[in-house]
């Protein structure tokens, strides 16, 4: 029996990608790729999502490749650049859940504790929900099992009574070890018919 629906968001509900901004900053999409690859990484991003400061993150990259110092310091200068708005059809799906009533509905994110304000201000749907874990804001991230039994503690959840929804394998896979079902999303139109086998919509 599903009680609680859990979203991430990156990738689910938000648009966002760093490949949004460098765009305009590359001349060809071959650069920026090298670039965000090898220098402004994903690694490299979870660190701030995970607690470290967008200042320390940025001067440990200028101080390895001071030649690229205004394209890293672009990452989160020009950051909101890399909101492309929301996931149209999966906001629509959100608000059909919490029109429902049957379900509580919740963020499990990894973001900076920083940036997610901005996100916050701009999107109307973070009202939905009766409950987001920020990792920054926690010091933890996925796909780490103490970053999601937080949130079964924090809210009085069971697992068994929880659906994930992130479009990372590897944080569904984590919370499938954990004992919440999980779907990988791909795409709205994906997700609504896994819901429906579900019996979820």
């Amino acid at each position: 029996m599903i009680k609680n629906i859990i979203f991430d968001f990156g990738g689910v509900l938000v648009d966002w990608n760093p490949t949004h901004l460098y765009k305009k900053l590359f001349e060809n999409e071959a650069d920026m790729a090298d670039f965000l690859n090898t220098i402004c990484t994903s690694d490299w991003n979870e660190q701030q999502d995970e607690g470290r400061t967008l200042q320390e993150g940025t001067e440990v990259l200028v101080q390895s490749y001071p030649e690229k110092k205004e394209l890293i310091e672009a990452y989160y200068g020009r950051w909101e650049e890399m909101l492309a708005g929301s996931i149209t059809g999966t906001v629509e799906l959100l608000e059909a859940l919490k029109r429902s009533g049957k379900y509580k509905l919740f963020g499990l994110t990894n973001w900076s504790a920083e940036t997610f304000p901005i996100a916050l201000r701009r999107f109307d749907f973070f009202s939905f929900f009766d409950g987001i874990l920020v990792s920054g804001a926690e010091g933890l991230r996925k796909p780490h099992q103490a970053f999601y039994q937080l949130l079964l503690d924090r809210y009085q959840l069971l697992a068994n009574e929880c659906l994930f929804i992130d479009d990372n394998k590897r944080n569904t896979d984590a919370a499938t070890q954990f004992g919440i079902h999980s779907i990988v999303f791909e795409n709205p139109r994906q997700l609504k018919n896994e819901l429906i086998y579900l019996h979820v919509l």
